[in-house]
């Protein structure tokens, strides 16, 4: 493989790593310092832009683009080949095309030396990312779309902070302040609302999740992509989302970006399969299927700062899922009552669906993961249970005061007990089983 013999670069583009004497990484210099001298050191060692490895990698997964392919490899490597300081590489990664694409490939890669050539015999931007990532060609691994939709002079920028070990992961958004974006209103209308969702039921804290313009350092790619599962573009989401949950620094590079009008991606397919992988994301780290605490420990940057939920989020995520634990609630206070008086099937029907509702809320809407403190938690949520069934007992008990109901009439009675129960609870949700501060 050919490299670009261009090594000039300045001590500023490379970064300084800063260090305290005598203070280890993740814990707090003397609080009795400057407060200049009391930051925490949680970065990462900068990349040697002068080692034997190749610094930079720039993937294109592609699949039946023999229109495109040339005239997208021969620009990017031009581009390379004239700005880019750090040796590179190219890789197309094919993934099951069944057209010219493999064909126009191969010639490229003897063509164009820092070119090579990886073949998958199946489909799906995820598969094709995770194969070339799994085994890295360079200490920074770039992807993009294969139409070149982002102006590439933004390249330089997005891979800077992963350089310096400032930053794990970095991405282009299309949604900040300062891109300018050509495309669209309906992918716009469909962008904005897939990260809308993103932000509000998984608590990301990026802007943009499908821009085809990603980086990643390669020593957190090998740790970090082991626990993805999404073969298509899903993969974008799953590895983001991932990153900020154990505690990644991810950067943010504004783009300008113009709409490919040829396109073949199915938008609306997309997006739907990206909502499944929501739920199939939030099931696997809830149950620990994903080892978010591990990985956290491992990956060695600790809590950053910011990445608390918000308040509307919770309140969203919160709603959502009592939305499910009223209904699961009402199915089964329906059939116990048929065998039971109100009273003992109200205290059943609350007793299973509070369980459950502590676990789902623990996570999805509070984003505390791993078992550590699981049963404490679970203690106080039956203490808020107790709380909770003590309003629709006490509904219960004075509607029998002043007469006989009907089960409809006991139904609308604890319909309402229930909401009071879930605004208490909620409150004490918040402020006392998953308070932030017992869990920064």
């Amino acid at each position: 493989m050919t490299t670009s013999p261009r090594h000039n670069t300045t001590t500023a583009e490379r970064g300084a790593h800063l260090s305290h004497p005598g203070e280890q990484p993740g814990h707090e210099a003397n609080p009795g310092l400057p407060a200049a001298s009391r930051v925490t050191d949680i970065g990462r060692d900068p990349i040697d832009v002068d080692a034997a490895t190749t610094v930079l990698d720039v993937t294109i997964p592609v699949f039946n683009e023999e229109s495109d392919l040339e005239a997208c490899i021969r620009r990017l490597s031009g581009y390379l080949a004239e700005h880019s300081p750090y040796s590179y590489s190219v890789t197309i990664a094919d993934n099951a095309s069944t057209d010219r694409t493999l064909v126009i490939a191969e010639r490229l890669a003897r063509e164009i030396p820092p070119v090579r050539v990886v073949h998958l015999d199946r489909k799906g931007r995820g598969n094709a990312l995770r194969s070339v990532w799994s085994n890295p060609a360079a200490s920074i691994l770039v992807y993009m779309d294969v139409d070149l939709s982002t102006d590439l002079a933004a390249l330089h920028p997005l891979i800077a902070p992963l350089l310096t070990g400032h930053s794990d992961l970095a991405i282009g958004t299309r949604l900040a302040r300062g891109s300018r974006v050509v495309r669209g209103a309906k992918r716009e209308f469909i962008s904005r609302s897939y990260n809308l969702m993103l932000r509000t039921f998984l608590g990301a804290h990026f802007s943009d999740a499908q821009c085809g313009f990603k980086a990643i350092r390669a020593d957190v790619a090998r740790r970090l992509i082991p626990h993805t599962d999404d073969a298509a573009w899903f993969f974008d989401t799953e590895m983001l989302v991932l990153a900020e949950k154990v505690g990644l620094r991810l950067a943010e590079v504004p783009v300008d970006w113009t709409d490919d009008p040829n396109s073949s991606v199915d938008v609306v397919g997309t997006a739907i399969d990206d909502v499944k992988g929501m739920v199939r994301l939030s099931v696997a780290m809830a149950t620990g299927r994903i080892p978010v605490s591990a990985l956290r420990e491992e990956l060695g940057r600790g809590t950053i700062a910011g990445q608390t939920n918000g308040l509307f989020s919770q309140v969203v995520r919160f709603g959502a899922v009592g939305v499910c634990s009223t209904l699961a609630y009402l199915v089964i206070f329906w059939a116990f009552r048929q065998v039971a008086d109100a009273q003992w099937a109200n205290f059943v029907a609350l007793l299973v669906t509070a369980v459950a509702n502590t676990a789902v809320n623990r996570f999805f809407t509070f984003g505390v993961t791993g078992r550590q403190g699981a049963l404490g938690h679970h203690v106080q949520g039956l203490v808020v249970f107790g709380l909770g069934w003590g309003l629709t007992a006490g509904a219960l008990w004075g509607l029998h005061r002043v007469g006989t109901p009907s089960v409809p009439l006991e139904t609308a009675a604890l319909i309402v007990a229930n909401l009071a129960a879930t605004l208490m609870k909620f409150l004490l949700f918040r402020w006392w089983v998953f308070n932030p501060k017992d869990h920064a």
